[in-house]
């Protein structure tokens, strides 16, 4: 049973009919699709001093990494594939690989994985994970034990869980986000957003935090679909999701920490001390999405949820890190979209190397038995994109 967060919602696959499970695929099922598609974004020019996107090719090294790595059975602890993908530069120069909801186990001669333990099969499903990069070989990184792995950002029970935001490292640690959801009735959809969080971990153990603290959750908003170092200020860009529109809101905080003083963009381009004052700066962002500074100008790269469940990743450009983010590009359609396979939440990876700007996105498919049948389905794609 694994979860998506499609161009309409945080959503989840699981299996039809199925009312208790256990915690390690505890999951929900989809939600009803608006019938309604968002209005279109009206016709802007590219922002002065935005880049052109000139070029999107495939990442060869990240795309066979990830690949080597899942398919490999020397460990039947660890990663077969993933969705969220962040990543943040540790302190001590390796890359921190940052997921939601994880497979892991063995794969199959075929190419196959067995299914998830409580469906019949030994697959560990994991609602968040860590993997680590170095030198060109992954490790993944698990709470609990080999025989009984669990999420290393744990839920308070059953009816919770977490999934992953973007990260930042301040002070020596790693402030990795969480939206915390809840499940509140026994209904397929009763499942909600509940609360914004930051988990502090210290680099040397991945496995579990050293502390969780409530970030500002009042108004709607879940942070951080991005993150941003710019100019002295951590900038923290969220998401209002209504289904259709999703809309962007723009926080910062002054330093590096997450744990400083908030503040938040306000209709009129100015910074408020309440949450309540967060102002919808665009629609037509996904769930993930990110803001990279590119030559003079800053990068807005998203899945086009202006589009219902939309294949094409797109690129807006801004002389600011708070917008306005103007000049819609067209980064690269998905090939994997169609039929019962879709694409999702594509964002950038400034701090990894690659021949451009390093973006991944996400597969999935409606069919949850698709994901027992092909492990390549549900692991992340990475692209490069230059600009001119």
């Amino acid at each position: 049973m694994t979860r998506f967060r499609s161009a309409l919602a945080p959503l989840a696959i699981a299996l039809a009919g199925l009312t208790a499970v256990p915690q390690q695929a505890w999951a929900a099922p989809p939600k009803p699709v608006p019938s309604v598609a968002q209005q279109q974004q009206p016709a802007a020019p590219k922002a002065a001093c935005g880049p052109t996107v000139k070029a999107t090719t495939t990442d060869a090294r990240l795309t066979s990494l990830f690949t080597n790595y899942g398919n490999d059975n020397s460990r039947v602890d660890d990663w077969t594939g993933a969705d969220g993908t962040y990543s943040v530069k540790l302190p001590n120069g390796k890359e921190l690989w940052i997921f939601s909801d994880t497979f892991l186990g063995r794969v199959n001669a075929d190419g196959s994985r067995p299914p998830v333990v409580g469906e019949g099969g030994d697959t560990v499903f994991l609602n968040n994970s860590f993997a680590v990069e170095r030198d060109g070989r992954l490790s993944t990184i698990h709470d609990g034990t080999a025989a009984k792995p669990t999420a290393v950002m744990p839920p308070r029970d059953q009816n919770h869980w977490y999934w992953a935001g973007d990260a930042t490292v301040a002070g020596g640690l790693v402030e990795v986000t969480y939206q915390e959801y809840e499940r509140y009735g026994t209904g397929a959809w009763d499942w909600r957003w509940h609360r914004n969080v930051v988990a502090r971990f210290a680099p040397g153990r991945l496995n579990q935090p050293i502390s969780v603290t409530d970030l500002p959750s009042g108004h709607g908003v879940s942070w951080a679909s991005a993150i941003l170092k710019d100019g002295g200020y951590t900038y923290v860009y969220g998401v209002e999701d209504l289904g259709s529109p999703k809309y962007m809101h723009v926080a910062r905080v002054a330093g590096q920490s997450l744990l400083g003083t908030w503040e938040f963009l306000k209709a009129d381009g100015t910074w408020s001390p309440n949450e309540a004052d967060s102002a919808r700066i665009m629609s037509g962002v996904a769930n993930e999405y990110s803001v990279t500074k590119v030559g003079s100008g800053y990068v807005l790269i998203t899945h086009d949820t202006t589009e219902v469940l939309s294949p094409n990743i797109v690129a807006y450009t801004s002389c600011s890190p708070f917008g306005p983010f103007t000049g819609k590009q067209h980064v690269y359609t998905t090939p994997e979209t169609k039929g019962n396979i879709f694409t999702y939440n594509a964002h950038a990876h400034p701090e990894v190397a690659g021949n451009g700007l390093v973006i991944s996105y996400n597969v999935n498919s409606f069919v949850n038995t698709d994901h027992y049948r092909d492990v390549t389905i549900y692991r992340p794609r990475f692209l490069d994109v230059t600009f001119q």
